[in-house]
């Protein structure tokens, strides 16, 4: 590790530092800054244990412990060196790259960059403006494992959804009986049997020789056919697709029950399950982007607003915009419209909310997001007062009083 101390300081006086890591595949580049500006020192370090214990040496030198760590600054939030970081009391701060960008514009206009000026750039950004981001949450050990879980079950979905467009693409170059065969089921291509079929009759010549009286009928409906040759290479590569279709089904059913067993441990999942249109898998997928630190969001309106279910002003002059927001924790909001929908089923306020929205003029979308923006608020209080979801009392304006018996 090569490191450059500058102007050599007295670390009795008390001082306030902070560091900024321009983080790499290989190395890292660290800089730390005092409360003025003074670079005190650079370094570079390895991607490995050897390199995370010579960072941890030179914040020791420069006043760092346990109970006043320095804080970091680095742009990511995910990785092996953010998770030693992480372990204590130390403040670990994940800067949008974007906004990094912007901040090395003050620095110079000859937008010049290089990693150990990256590196510099960050740590001056706590220096100057750690009030105006937040650290990474301080969520338990067993929050992170569901985070992991249901962020990798969601990826697993996404991409059996993938696959599964591409087998749809396919059958309707050659194989459109097969579509019509699945289409109207719960489930369409990635049900088991779908593709247990698929597999035993890749081409619709094999599939009329299906000895099942059903089947047979199905599959030998007229449609035009592919030259044979052609088709019988088509079968090849939809019996590929179908491999790579097994493989992420079963690779998500997997990861949900690993996420749905976990959720079930969790001290929030209760809470959580209470709310109408949350089941286990959707609640993990809440909880995964909430965590469970509730100093997280400040308030209510905190926690709407990194969801991007609450709206955002735009005003200049005479004009005055209030749109949807586009930054935005993305899997979150993800969930959240699942979880809308959902409900306008399990809860008779939910359904009357959106309704009434709809009849102001709101598109499906807005009166969803409108929608969901009232359960964030509503989850935020019982996940701080420990209290499960009571419908009468969350949405008792909208819902008609109990009839009283007749005299």
């Amino acid at each position: 590790m090569l490191v450059t101390c500058i102007n050599g300081r007295n670390w009795e006086d008390s001082l306030t530092v902070f560091c900024g890591i321009d983080w790499a595949e290989r190395h890292h580049d660290v800089a730390l800054v005092d409360e003025a500006g003074t670079l005190l020192a650079k370094a570079r370090i390895t991607d490995d244990a050897a390199g995370y214990h010579q960072l941890l040496d030179l914040l020791a030198e420069h006043g760092d412990s346990p109970d006043d760590p320095i804080p970091v600054a680095i742009e990511t939030s995910h990785g092996l060196l953010v998770a030693s970081l992480r372990t204590g009391s130390r403040q670990v701060f994940a800067i949008n790259p974007l906004a990094a960008a912007r901040y090395r514009d003050r620095h110079g206009v000859s937008r010049k960059k290089s990693d150990p000026g990256d590196a510099l750039v960050l740590a001056n950004i706590l220096r100057t403006d750690m009030h105006a981001h937040r650290p990474l949450p301080a969520d338990s050990e067993l929050a992170q494992a569901i985070t992991v879980l249901a962020r990798a079950q969601q990826d697993a979905v996404w991409t059996r959804q993938q696959v599964a467009n591409q087998v749809r693409s396919l059958l309707r170059e050659y194989y459109p009986a097969a579509l019509l065969a699945f289409q109207g089921k719960q489930g369409g291509l990635t049900r088991a049997d779908a593709r247990v079929i698929l597999t035993l009759a890749p081409t619709p010549a094999k599939a009329a020789k299906l000895t099942l009286a059903q089947l047979r009928a199905v599959f030998r409906a007229e449609y035009a056919h592919q030259l044979p040759g052609v088709e019988d290479v088509f079968g090849h590569q939809l019996l590929a697709l179908l491999k790579q279709l097994d493989a992420t089904c079963q690779a998500a059913d997997d990861l949900a029950e690993a996420a749905t067993a976990a959720f079930h441990q969790h001290a929030d999942s209760e809470i959580l399950l209470s709310f109408p249109g949350l089941g286990p898998m959707l609640g993990a997928r809440v909880l995964a982007e909430l965590g469970d630190d509730r100093a997280r969001f400040t308030d209510a309106r905190a926690l709407k607003s990194y969801a991007g279910s609450a709206p955002i002003t735009r005003a200049s002059g005479k004009k005055r915009f209030v749109g949807r927001r586009f930054v935005k924790n993305n899997r979150l909001i993800n969930a959240g419209f699942l979880w809308a929908f959902a409900a306008l089923t399990a809860s008779p306020g939910a359904n009357v909310h959106y309704r009434r929205r709809r009849e102001h003029g709101d598109w499906h979308a807005a009166a969803q997001r409108h929608l969901l923006n009232r359960f964030l608020g509503q989850l935020h209080h019982c996940l701080k007062t420990r209290q499960q979801f009571d419908e009468q009392h969350a949405f008792a304006p909208l819902l008609s009083p109990p009839t009283e018996q007749a005299a």
